[in-house]
């Protein structure tokens, strides 16, 4: 994800140039993508669409899935060195933003780690037809079915749930 922009740099503003992005994280994720970098009067803007495969962890049954995500990219890279941009005061260089290096290579890695971090699913989702956990014995729901729903553990509910059995229906249409 390390481009050599030197070439680009000598350009003339409004030069843009696409690379193609098929490659592993530091992380070990794996991000596929375009990536278009556009000269500007101060720096390089880098837009893109990537995706990326990630581990989670379900929010209702807590087992572990792989997740596609799909993630924007644009951001600002300001050159540093000997190489400047026709028009670059090196005052203007905003602190904060990216960097190409002194070397002329424009490193993608950081950029999308933020991205990825900042826009994963606080509460992902295996399914979305998930079950869960039981909340009374923890069993996933997905895999086997448990009889803690027919138990009543609250006494106060006996009366309501001896309606709905056959016996109380029957009770009730002699009194109806």
């Amino acid at each position: 994800m390390r481009i050599n922009v030197a070439q680009q740099l000598k350009g003339h503003v409004g030069e843009s140039r696409i690379y193609s992005v098929n490659e592993t994280s530091s992380e070990g994720l794996p991000v596929e993508g375009e990536a278009k970098l556009v000269l500007t009067n101060r720096s390089i803007l880098v837009t893109g669409r990537f995706q990326t495969t990630i581990k989670s962890t379900c929010s209702r049954c807590l087992e572990e899935f792989e997740q596609t995500f799909q993630f924007g990219l644009e951001e600002e890279y300001f050159p540093k060195g000997s190489i400047s941009i026709e028009g670059h005061d090196e005052d203007d260089e905003d602190p904060d933003g990216f960097t190409i290096s002194s070397d002329h290579i424009l490193d993608l890695e950081e950029a999308f780690r933020q991205t990825i971090l900042l826009n994963v699913p606080r509460k992902p989702v295996c399914d979305s037809e998930c079950a869960g956990l039981c909340q009374r014995c923890g069993c996933n729901l997905n895999v086997t079915d448990c009889d803690c729903a027919s138990r009543n553990s609250d006494l106060r509910w006996a009366p309501l749930e001896r309606l709905l059995t056959h016996q109380g229906i029957e009770k009730l249409r002699e009194v109806g």
